[in-house]
């Protein structure tokens, strides 16, 4: 399911318009993008928790010429699904 597919979807099942649709998706990712930039967490109970977790500096390896190249540390998002996702998934 890509993005437009997603509007449709929640247009449909909320009995609103697709812009409308569209804002509202819009809204809630920039909401988890600005939480997890400002380092905080968004928990969703029953769907699962969006976090920022810290990826250490490390020795990597160029496949091409065997040089070993540094690589940086960076902050990485992860989700984490939650029981309810998981028990519908199984």
């Amino acid at each position: 399911m890509n993005k437009n597919e997603l509007v449709e979807h929640i247009a449909k099942q909320a009995d609103m318009s697709k812009a409308s649709a569209a804002r509202a998706l819009e809204s809630m990712t920039d909401a988890v993008q600005m939480t997890l930039k400002n380092g905080g967490s968004v928990s969703l109970v029953g769907f699962g928790t969006f976090e920022v977790t810290e990826r250490a500096a490390r020795v990597g390896r160029n496949p091409r010429t065997n040089a070993a190249i540094k690589i940086a540390a960076t902050k990485v998002p992860k989700f984490r699904p939650g029981k309810a996702l998981k028990d519908a998934l199984n």
